[in-house]
């Protein structure tokens, strides 16, 4: 069965490049299993509400919405800087801000173990399996195997926003309610339901929590944010004002409601 999250034994981001490792160790890490609820009994009220929420948002297909889902499949520390283009006002240099690269990938890391966990156990079928409604990404079998619950993106997504937060403290906000929208555009792309979301954002809380106990990644952090602040301070590539006219409309659009 392919696994439902990267390897921990290979670099995910740069293959061919020395491997990077995860801050946390097993005994340091947060068992997702104690931290996150079951997922929603079939039948159950949620579990109705998760599938009538799936049949809802296939409407979605061709608006301004389900484009920004289709563009926010990307994930991994080069995506999330894509990802923040438009709220930083800036597309960042990778070559400039390696601090914050290495920074990310290994908190993916430990971000990918918190999910795998959870979806092993629970094996949820994603929203899709079983019908032909459509979704925002090929289906493949690969996908199919990978599980629902909790949702890898919404973990790392919610993860990343809240340590990119934590790293330009001016744009909490913006970068939080897009840090949002990453997650739920999976329920627009129909690939979880809105209770994998839900799981997800506690999910990638409870890593983001675990790591600041860790000194190393305290000290990243702290290379992060000095590096950050030279390259926004320096300017850069502006992002794609058509990309961020679609991902504004998008944000305007009131919430999913779960």
């Amino acid at each position: 069965m392919p696994p439902a999250a990267p390897s921990l034994g290979t670099d995910p981001v740069k293959p061919g490049k020395p491997e990077v490792k995860p801050y946390l160790s097993e005994a340091d890490a947060p068992d997702p299993l104690r931290i996150l609820s079951p997922p929603p009994a079939h039948h159950s009220p949620l579990d109705n509400a998760d599938h009538a929420a799936f049949n809802a948002t296939r409407s979605l297909k061709g608006s301004a919405r389900w484009n920004l889902a289709a563009n926010d499949v990307s994930e991994g520390s080069l995506a999330v800087l894509e990802n923040f283009a438009c709220v930083l006002g800036t597309r960042l240099d990778q070559a400039r801000v390696p601090a914050t690269l290495n920074l990310l990938d290994r908190a993916r890391l430990d971000l990918a173990r918190a999910t795998r966990i959870p979806k092993v156990h629970y094996r949820r079928l994603r929203p899709f399996v079983g019908n032909e409604a459509p979704i925002c990404v090929q289906r493949t079998q690969t996908l199919t195997d990978s599980f629902s619950y909790p949702s890898g993106h919404a973990t790392q997504g919610w993860a990343y926003a809240l340590i990119m937060a934590a790293l330009v403290p001016e744009k909490t906000t913006d970068i939080l309610a897009r840090g949002r929208t990453y997650g739920e555009s999976r329920i627009v792309c129909g690939v979880h339901y809105p209770s994998d979301v839900m799981a997800g954002r506690t999910n990638g809380a409870a890593v983001f929590a675990a790591l600041l106990g860790d000194s190393t990644f305290r000290n990243d952090m702290d290379k992060a944010r000095a590096e950050l602040r030279a390259a926004l301070a320096g300017g850069g590539t502006a992002p794609d004002r058509a990309l961020c006219a679609r991902e504004s409309e998008a944000l305007k659009e009131p919430p999913i409601e779960f």
